[in-house]
């Protein structure tokens, strides 16, 4: 119990014995131990144990990854690898966030990535289980539709898109993508959508009338 208060629950969802990661770890070793020894020195070991930022405590969210993936940087001695992960992470109640994290070791790319979600949490207007009405999120070239669902639709989406609505607490909804298939810009434009979204009482308070007239008509309402 002591051991998991210090690790994202995100951490559960790597498959360490995957022989994909295996083999990205045992380059990127290699690749430190031929720097270190044309630089005359060891290299250093700080992603492990240096302290990142202080860790978020917040048992109200959940998380997930959605992205793992190594990343090469060429520069004057060689090239420096490490690790991209974007994670999700979400109340399933109207609060969901997405984060990025980099480091030379997976276990704390993720908790970089986790945090830098949790600062980045946002309310969206969620309904009834669905979206209350149909939007275009946009991110770069990627363009994600989402439209409202009844019941028992369930979500219908792709992976990226899924972990973004489902962790904000939608439970029907239909998507659709009409970009690019970037995982990384599929998720923030599902979330870049999802932030547009307004509810009645929105929209009652951004045109200055009753909620009845957003359902109704203005005409109507001053008819009666």
């Amino acid at each position: 119990m002591e051991e998991s208060s210090h690790l994202p629950r995100a951490l559960e969802q790597v498959d360490y014995s995957s022989e994909e990661v295996k083999k990205m770890a045992e380059e990127m070793k290699n690749d430190r131990n031929s720097k270190s020894s044309r630089d005359g020195r060891r290299s250093p070991r700080a992603s492990r144990n240096a302290p990142v930022e202080k860790q978020v405590e917040d048992n109200e969210f959940e998380e997930r990854i959605i992205e793992i993936r190594r990343v090469t940087k060429v520069v004057a001695g060689g090239k420096n690898l490490s690790f991209r992960v974007v994670a999700v992470v979400g109340n399933r109640d109207g609060k969901v966030g997405l984060g990025i994290g980099s480091a030379r070791e997976v276990p704390t790319a993720i908790r970089k990535a986790v945090l830098e979600a949790k600062k980045n949490v946002t309310e969206v207007a969620v309904r009834n289980e669905t979206v209350p009405h149909e939007t275009i999120g946009r991110q770069d070239s990627a363009k994600i539709m989402l439209k409202p669902a009844g019941p028992g639709t369930g979500i219908i989406a792709n992976s990226p898109v899924r972990a973004v609505v489902e962790l904000a607490g939608v439970k029907n909804i239909l998507t659709k993508s009409l970009g690019s298939s970037n995982t990384l810009n599929m998720a923030r434009a599902a979330l870049n959508g999802l932030v547009s979204l307004r509810s009645p009482q929105d929209f009652a308070k951004l045109r200055d009338v009753p909620l009845k007239a957003v359902f109704h008509g203005v005409n109507e309402e001053e008819g009666q």
